[in-house]
């Protein structure tokens, strides 16, 4: 009987030491500084924009802009460390972009961009440069985002320039890249005789995202 009790005292005896050493560690750790923001469709935007010539309209040259607010995506600040910060992956459903024209809206769904087979794009970012030691709510910082980018089937390595500003419990940014079709496996809409779209897609998003409970 005596040498379970002793076996019990040793055991209790090592729990407390334990904890006695571990609490301190836990209480100068303090609450986690890591905020997660997740991206507001409504108030968020992808656009982008191509330049085309216009045949029967004398060759005039037009850029065509596409705009959704179909994304989703997620944002994880550290305001102590902010290198530490990281961004989501980041999803938009491309086959719901609208231009001025519904007819070319249909023709870049169904034979170009084909966004009715493969309607989501993905962009997984890998790395985050140029964020700063420090930062100081409601001002602006810009870094650079470089990640995967997946459009139709073909995923390419893809860079944006990325400029935020952080008030409260929202996290306000713009994102701007370009991209070439050809590189996603896809050639530029050509209509003989009605125009000729450019090979390189201007991309902007910009994008208001709040902080999660």
């Amino acid at each position: 009987m005596w040498s379970g009790a002793r076996s019990h005292l040793r055991i209790d005896l090592v729990v407390t030491i334990t904890l006695s050493l571990l609490l301190p560690l836990i209480a100068a750790a303090g609450p986690s500084s890591v905020q997660r923001y997740v991206i507001v469709p409504s108030e968020s935007q992808v656009i982008y924009r191509v330049g085309e010539t216009l045949f029967r309209e004398g060759n005039r040259y037009n850029v065509a802009v596409g705009v959704t607010n179909a994304v989703k995506g997620e944002i994880f600040v550290d305001r102590a460390n902010p290198r530490n910060s990281r961004v989501g992956p980041i999803t938009v459903d491309i086959s719901t972009f609208r231009t001025d024209n519904s007819r070319r809206d249909n023709a870049i769904r169904e034979r170009w961009l084909e966004s009715a087979r493969f309607p989501i794009a993905e962009f997984r970012p890998t790395t985050i440069q140029g964020i700063p030691n420090s930062y100081t709510e409601g001002r602006e910082v810009s870094f650079q985002v470089t990640g995967e980018l997946k459009i139709r089937d073909v995923t390419r390595l893809t860079t944006f320039s990325v400029t935020v500003k952080l008030e409260g419990d929202r996290l306000m940014g713009t994102a701007t890249g370009t991209i070439r079709m050809t590189d996603f496996g896809f050639e530029p809409p050509s209509i003989f005789g009605i125009l000729r779209a450019e090979n390189e897609v201007q991309i902007e998003f910009k994008f208001v995202a709040r902080a999660a409970s």
